[in-house]
């Protein structure tokens, strides 16, 4: 029997790969001769960089930049023959911020576009930019500032590439861009497909958990709808008819307007470079999962890429998560959905003791199906 492992992380408790470790234990004690396949995947998100390392040998580069507060910290990043890995989350990410320091109104995406200047001046000519769990709201403006662009208010003055000052911006300067920027390729990896404003933008959606009130969320709405017109003023592409413009705060929009970007959808690079399709046709059951399957897991998410791809052959799918809303499977098509909640006295168990939990499920999902 061969069974395909693909999951994604369980944020904050278990990487992919030790998710699949974990679940690889339980079905071994049932059935020691099973045939383990085993392709952690991501979406784009934080803790993508672990995952290309599955599969690629990349060196790591480390260089001192601003973290989303403007604080001084080392950050790192990939690269192989040319190409560069960057993970936002590094440099910007809401984890580099205590609870009580997030502040969508005041962090900048800038050390991320110190990132991408460093890569470029490493001599890298493709960057790919993933840019899940960010801590702003700048719309790509602190990335863009980083690089070598201006932005000016009314009376000439710069303009801080943070949310609260977007609604200032009124003249975009590119003449000072690092001339490394125009000779590269830039795609940005990313999950959602949120306009850059609106009620389903970036900041309505997204800027609550990044510690935005009611009333700063619609100020900053107004700042990225504000930027978006004076792009487009300024012979910039209209950001906000770009599915997925409003990702990490903006960062999606900002990235195709400053940087000539072209967003993809995460799923999609993961699924390729680990030959999924290939995998599943050769499995007789193909387990995957993520921290937690809600309504949001049907958008482009690890677990709906590989139940599609699961479904395409008529293969069956079992899903093994930390917790899961009601429904969530039967949308998805999985066979069965195990929870790591249902076996666990509290969140802070499910937390602390998943590897055991998942150990335990694996065992539970052979034994069910003898």
């Amino acid at each position: 029997m061969k069974i395909l492992l693909a999951p994604d992380k369980f944020k904050g408790s278990l990487s992919a790969e030790e998710v699949c470790e974990a679940v690889g234990k339980g079905l071994k004690k049932v059935q020691s001769d099973v045939e383990l396949i085993i392709r952690p995947l991501a979406d784009g998100g934080d803790g993508s960089l672990d995952i290309l390392g599955h599969y690629f040998e990349l060196e790591t580069y480390v260089c001192e930049v601003q973290d989303p507060l403007g604080r001084s910290i080392s950050a790192s990043y990939n690269m192989a023959e040319g190409v560069a890995y960057i993970e936002m989350s590094k440099a910007s990410g809401l984890v580099l911020l205590q609870p009580e320091e997030r502040t969508a109104m005041k962090t900048s995406s800038f050390g991320t576009g110190q990132l991408i200047r460093n890569a470029l001046e490493k001599g890298a000519k493709e960057i790919y930019l993933f840019i899940g769990g960010s801590a702003t709201n700048d719309g790509g403006t602190g990335i863009a500032q980083a690089l070598g662009y201006r932005f000016m208010d009314v009376e000439g003055n710069e303009v801080e590439a943070i949310g609260e000052k977007l609604i200032d911006i009124d003249r975009i300067d590119g003449s000072q861009v690092v001339k490394e920027l125009k000779e590269a390729s830039v795609k940005v990896i990313c999950d959602v497909n949120n306009p850059f404003y609106g009620p389903h933008g970036a900041a309505y959606v997204y800027a609550a958990q990044k510690g935005a009130s009611p009333k700063e969320i619609t100020f900053l709405d107004k700042g990225l709808e504000h930027l978006a017109e004076k792009l487009v003023s300024q012979g910039y592409v209209d950001v906000n008819r770009v599915p997925g413009a409003g990702a990490a705060g903006g960062v999606g929009g900002g990235s195709i307007a400053f940087l000539n970007a072209k967003l993809i959808a995460g799923i999609e690079m993961f699924l390729e470079i680990s030959e999924l399709e290939k995998w599943v046709k050769e499995s007789d059951l193909i387990i995957t999962g993520e921290g937690k399957m809600d309504a949001q897991t049907e958008h482009g998410k690890v677990v709906s890429g590989v139940s599609q791809v699961a479904q395409k052959y008529g293969k069956p799918v079992i899903g093994v998560c930390g917790i899961a809303d009601e429904g969530v499977a039967e949308k998805l098509q999985l066979h069965q959905v195990y929870t790591v909640m249902s076996r666990s006295q509290s969140v802070e168990e499910a937390m602390t003791k998943a590897g055991e939990k998942l150990e335990e499920i694996g065992e539970l999902i052979l034994s069910n199906s003898q």
